[in-house]
This record gives structure tokens, C-alpha cells and sequence, in this order.
């Protein structure tokens, strides 16, 4: 397993977001908490584990919460924002949008 570095996970999100038409969150520090948590997962597991999910130790059993989660479509279409609010919808924050508690699915069908 190749170590990843916060640069290597940052990348990964931002391309993420780009890929998926979204924007990471534009609160620098709690952006960078998340990715610092995804790239922890990331060499701890061996996947980049969903920072605010709890591992349910195997990457088949987590397969839901790897970033981006089986959730974050739903929930940024839904709410503006992934679980952890590191993936907003564009224009989100910019149309006076804040990343707010949304209920966890996990556990329930996807969307």
C-alpha cells in the first residue's frame, strides 16, 4: 500500500468535486481537518473512509462510506452538501447557503 499524503488526498478531493460538478467547502480549516481525517483512513484502511463515518472493518462492509459516500448524491442535491459538508453543490455557500446537520443514511438504502 502506497502512503498517502495530505497533497496526495487533496488532489482526491478536489478532483472529486470537480468531477462530480460540486466545490469543496470553502472553510479552509475544516476543509483541511476532513482531508487530514480522509488521508489518516486512507493509511490506516487502506481506502479513504469517510472521516465523520465510523469503520466497520472491512473495505466491503465500508463500501458505502468511501469517499464520496453511496449518500453524497442524494444528500447534495437534497440538503446542498455531503454528510461530512466536504463536497457542497456549486453556488451553495455563494447563494448564502451553510452546511447544516442532515440525517445519517447509512444503514437505510442509498438516497
Amino acid at each position: 500500500m502506497t502512503e498517502k499524503s495530505i497533497e496526495d488526498t487533496g488532489r482526491f478531493a478536489s478532483m472529486v468535486a470537480a468531477k462530480q460538478g460540486w466545490e469543496l467547502n470553502p472553510d479552509a480549516d475544516f476543509t483541511d481537518s476532513l482531508v487530514e481525517g480522509l488521508t489518516v483512513n486512507a493509511n490506516r484502511y487502506g481506502y479513504y473512509l469517510c472521516p465523520c463515518r465510523d469503520t466497520e472493518g472491512s473495505r466491503q462492509a465500508d463500501a458505502d462510506v468511501i469517499c464520496p459516500c453511496a449518500y453524497s448524491w442524494a444528500d447534495v442535491e437534497r440538503y446542498g452538501h455531503c454528510y461530512c459538508a466536504l463536497y457542497l453543490r456549486k453556488g451553495f455557500t455563494a447563494g448564502g447557503g451553510v452546511p447544516t446537520g442532515i440525517p445519517d443514511k447509512r444503514g437505510s438504502a442509498p438516497g
